[in-house]
């Protein structure tokens, strides 16, 4: 919960601090930072470990910003999270950065689980039915998760829409063990 409020924060900073023309590349940079972190243990240790210097881990976060195409902000804001010992946080800044960049376009990013893969009209009904309930553009991604049995279930933000046959027999089970 802390870390979340505190990328938050961060992100909300940076997000004022940028001109909006550089805002889409530094999300991307921030989505490609982010991802390394988490699939990089050779990157957490560089920016985790005390053997290694400010200098050295702001040089790794710059040069690999510069791969990304990151804003000369963008790279002063990766050098202001080394000094402050919140490098750390950087997955979590750059979901909340890509929420703030989403909720200023007037985007919604919606996830849609199935059982099984649905169909390509199918896909569009359901995007076209999430754009009018929501009144915005929504950016839809369709996955699959054969536990659901069926139905779909819908993650809106915090949100979720579970209509699966799992869901309801969870439900159907929290009732019956109530009584």
């Amino acid at each position: 919960m802390i870390k979340t409020a505190v990328a938050r924060r961060y992100a909300q900073a940076l997000f004022e601090l940028l001109d909006p023309s550089t805002i889409e590349a530094t999300r991307g940079t921030l989505d490609g930072l982010g991802q390394a972190m988490k699939e990089s243990a050779s990157l957490r240790h560089v920016v985790a470990s005390p053997a290694f210097g400010v200098d050295d881990k702001i040089a790794v976060l710059t040069e690999l910003g510069n791969r990304l195409g990151c804003p000369p902000a963008a790279r002063a804001f990766l050098a202001q999270l080394v000094k402050k010992h919140r490098v750390a946080f950087l997955p979590e800044i750059a979901e909340a950065f890509a929420h703030l960049v989403d909720r200023s376009k007037g985007r919604q990013h919606v996830v849609v689980s199935s059982a099984l893969a649905l169909p390509s009209s199918e896909q569009e009904r359901i995007k076209a039915r999430l754009r009018d309930t929501l009144k915005r553009e929504v950016d839809v991604a369709f996955q699959t998760d054969d536990a659901l049995l069926a139905g779909l279930q819908i993650h809106i933000g915090s949100r979720v829409v579970d209509s699966t046959v799992r869901g309801r027999l969870n439900t159907m089970r929290t009732v019956l063990t109530r009584e």
